[in-house]
């Protein structure tokens, strides 16, 4: 899925849905947004052991959701910018993995985004269906151990 990543300063969950939104030349759904953000997390943690950016994804009822980016587009179906967010401040390193992610995943639409996640591991086992906005982590570690298996990497690919 990546080619070589180095490791190196993390990201603001902000610049990296910045960049993401730069990368396209229409407006975003917020949900398909939240999953491209977490899966460039779990790309980042699976290929170099470590977070791309250090804000906590939460385990929502329809996925993976970082709150304060979450915050940033409330009550809107569609975004074009973040609020202090700032696609330049990201290393190379950092939107190569971003850049990997829209690569594999960029075609789908944030329902079917959704519905990977919920058939996957880290959520599966953080989402505490009791809550639709619950407070639960789905912790780094748990990602890079999955998605490392699951596409078939090595720290430091």
């Amino acid at each position: 899925m990546s080619e070589h990543l180095a490791s190196g300063t993390r990201a603001n969950v902000r610049d990296v849905a910045q960049y993401i939104l730069d990368k396209y030349d229409h407006p975003l759904p917020t949900m398909k947004l939240q999953k491209l953000v977490y899966y460039s997390q779990a790309l980042h943690c699976a290929a170099l052991g470590e977070p791309l950016f250090d804000e906590v994804i939460e385990a929502w009822r329809n996925g993976p959701v970082v709150r304060d980016l979450y915050s940033t587009h409330r009550g809107r179906a569609t975004v074009t910018t973040i609020p202090q967010g700032d696609s330049g401040a990201l290393t190379e390193s950092q939107k190569g993995a971003i850049d990997a992610v829209i690569d594999s995943f960029g075609g789908l639409t944030g329902w079917q985004l959704s519905q990977m996640t919920h058939n996957e591991a880290p959520w599966i086992q953080a989402f505490d269906g009791d809550d639709e906005y619950p407070q639960t982590p789905i912790e780094t570690d748990v990602m890079a151990s999955y998605y490392r298996e699951k596409w078939g990497l090595a720290v430091g690919q």
